[in-house]
């Protein structure tokens, strides 16, 4: 019988608050990034990048963070059926740093928290039979509560042939073994937790840990020896994990040596961040397990899988997407800084930005409001106005989405702000322009920065969006200018985790013929920018849009797409581009600005409009334009 998931975790969630100083003491941090964390959650996650149908079971607060997780875990692709929402307690927390290649200081905000509420009611047998595996990790064995629930769950899957594994992920402090300021350590003898974890050994067919998890386990600091004590209470494969010497794998009796067991290929490479390595390398274990792989190749994904988590930043967004790894697998280690590998760093990026808030494919049909120079023209315009007129604009794409998928807006920050923050959990995708309108060589909005620093301000499901002005019989000094500009805004962009949409118009510049926006794509990949979007002007013939998307495809074949803009024309001429753009799947929707709020911003500036007739117009020609892309979406794939 086919299974609806490949594993349900089982365990602590959390969010994760790192320290984005490196180097620095966590007593000096003055700034953080935030993950969702806890091995089980990790785990879920990095099994769902890999392609496994994930699941977890845990509890959050009823609060932003316990909303945060639900939503991330909704994002990465993982099954959030198992996740209760506690009343009464708060989401775990977790604040962690990056001190030195020896040191990882970490405290856990964990009293009474939201997963240690996790009970027997909570665990649905049907649920757990809808699995091919359960897996639960050993912070929920420390506690009666929680370990009731585990051993719930572990026992319907074994009533039902469903197969088990667990990773001991032992922290002392967590078993009440040793105390608050104690959070980076990984070992400490205990008998009594020695006792809890062999009573249920034997409820599992896959036991994973470190040499130290397993002397916990085992109840013996000698390796041997503790594999051997495990052994003895449970038939389960033993998969010792060795740090740098990667690991070993023991399907039956244990040898007198460590090396002895099956082992996988190792990958060398720098050391940056050991946190939540482990959990990466359980998630290509898992998929190699579950896959039914040999122990050499489960292991060889789990090696890698964990190199990857030690050379980036955080847990979870560290982990490799099953492209990414084949990708890696292929090409191999051209650097040990996984991280600062500019080609690598790219699939990552391209194959898990999914993941991101406000984060959407398909189809995209965005009403593009982000307009300023053409408002302060006209008539009857003040700063009061324009913003009030963009919350109208607003309120029309949201009346036209309707809580839709693939619908968007472009909206600015100068005269939009209102409008701009209050689009953001709308589930709409935002775009935001940077450059000084009508500038070339292209310059930047003010409130940027100098060095684009105010980015770190932006919510992160805002498209960072780009006009540039060029042409490719540019002078040299002008087309060099504006290449270093744009690689300068796309890095700062990629730093701060937004996405980048570029557009470039030629025609205002100069005459254009069937490779000119070919010619153009291809001058901004070779200067090192590599867009999410982008935006381009319609084209008039089908050579045309063949050309610029054999270049952007011949350089990112996992780009995001492209829209088309309007260029103010009447919808006419917006029909007969939308039929020839329509024809090419690269291209995902369009930007229309003026045709769908031209008009009503002239006679609303004006006093010759309400709010709610200008409201009207808009939202009727946005969504008429809607209609007309996807008519001739449906045309072209019914023609093809």
């Amino acid at each position: 019988m086919t299974k609806l998931l490949d594993v349900i975790t089982i365990g602590r969630a959390g969010v994760d608050l790192y320290g984005a100083q490196i180097g620095g003491r966590l007593e000096d941090m003055a700034s953080f990034e935030k993950y969702i964390g806890g091995s089980p959650t990790n785990i879920a996650c990095g099994t769902a990048r890999l392609g496994l149908k994930s699941a977890l079971i845990s509890r959050v607060g009823d609060e932003h963070m316990g909303r945060f997780i639900t939503e991330q875990l909704a994002r990465e692709g993982v099954c959030t059926d198992g996740v209760v929402t506690d009343p009464e307690r708060l989401t775990a927390l977790v604040i962690l740093g990056i001190r030195d290649r020896e040191q990882f200081p970490l405290i856990f905000y964990r009293e009474n928290c939201a997963d240690m509420a996790l009970c027997e009611d909570d665990i649905d047998p049907e649920f757990i039979k809808s699995a091919r595996s359960v897996v639960p990790t050993g912070t929920h064995l420390s506690n009666e509560r929680t370990r009731a629930a585990v051993i719930k769950a572990l026992t319907i899957a074994r009533e039902n042939g469903i197969q088990t594994a667990l990773d001991i992920d032992y922290r002392p402090n967590l078993w009440g073994v040793l105390g608050h300021g104690d959070g980076e350590s990984r070992f400490a003898e205990s008998a009594e937790v020695t006792a809890q974890l062999i009573s249920t050994l034997h409820l599992f067919d896959l036991i994973v840990g470190t040499e130290e998890e397993f002397h916990i386990a085992g109840g013996s600091t000698d390796t041997i020896k503790a594999l051997r004590a495990v052994r003895e209470v449970s038939g389960a494969t033993l998969v010792c994990k060795r740090g740098p010497m990667g690991a070993v794998a023991f399907a039956g009796e244990i040898p007198d040596s460590l090396d002895d067991g099956e082992a996988g290929p190792g990958f060398p490479i720098e050391v940056f961040n050991v946190l939540g390595a482990g959990d990466g390398f359980m998630s290509g274990l898992l998929k190699g397990w579950l896959d039914g792989e040999d122990w050499p190749t489960t292991l060889k994904y789990a090696n890698a899988c964990g190199a990857f988590a030690v050379s980036r930043h955080g847990c979870t967004p560290a982990y490799p997407s099953w492209e990414e790894l084949q990708f890696f697998f292929e090409r191999g280690i051209k650097q040990p800084d996984l991280r600062n590998d500019e080609e690598l760093e790219q699939v990552h990026w391209a194959t898990s930005r999914h993941t991101r808030p406000g984060a959407q494919a398909g189809a995209l049909r965005t009403f593009a409001f982000d307009h300023r120079m053409q408002l302060e023209e006209m008539e009857g315009y003040t700063p009061a106005k324009g913003s009030a007129f963009k919350e109208l604009c607003l309120d029309a794409a949201l009346q036209v989405q309707a809580g839709r998928p693939g619908y968007g807006i472009l909206c600015d920050n100068r005269i939009g702000r209102t409008a701009l923050h209050r689009a953001s959990g709308t589930d709409l995708w935002i775009g935001r322009p940077t450059e000084d309108p009508g500038s070339r060589p292209i310059a930047f909005e003010a409130d940027l920065g100098e060095d684009f620093g105010r980015f770190r301000e932006w919510a992160r499901e805002n498209v960072v969006k780009l006009l540039v002005f060029c042409h490719p019989d540019d002078d040299a000094k002008t087309r060099s200018l504006q290449e270093k500009r744009v690689k300068r805004l796309f890095t700062a962009a990629r730093r701060n985790a937004l996405e980048f949409l570029l557009e470039v118009i030629p025609s205002k510049v100069g005459p254009v013929d069937d490779t000119t926006t070919a010619t153009l794509i291809q001058q901004f990949y070779d200067a090192g920018v590599t867009p999410d979007w982008w935006k381009l002007e319609p084209f008039k013939t089908d050579a045309a849009w063949q050309n610029a998307v054999d270049a952007i495809e011949r350089n990112d074949p996992r780009t995001r797409g492209v829209v088309v803009l309007g260029l103010d024309a009447p919808e006419a001429e917006l029909a007969a581009s939308f039929e020839m753009a329509a024809r090419q799947p690269l291209v995902k929707g369009f930007a229309v600005g003026r045709t769908i709020f031209g008009d009503a911003a002239r006679a609303w500036m004006k006093g010759e409009m309400s709010d709610t007739e200008a409201v009207d117009m808009m939202a009727t020609r946005y969504a008429r334009l809607c209609k007309l892309w996807d008519n001739a979406r449906a045309t072209a794939q019914g023609g093809n």
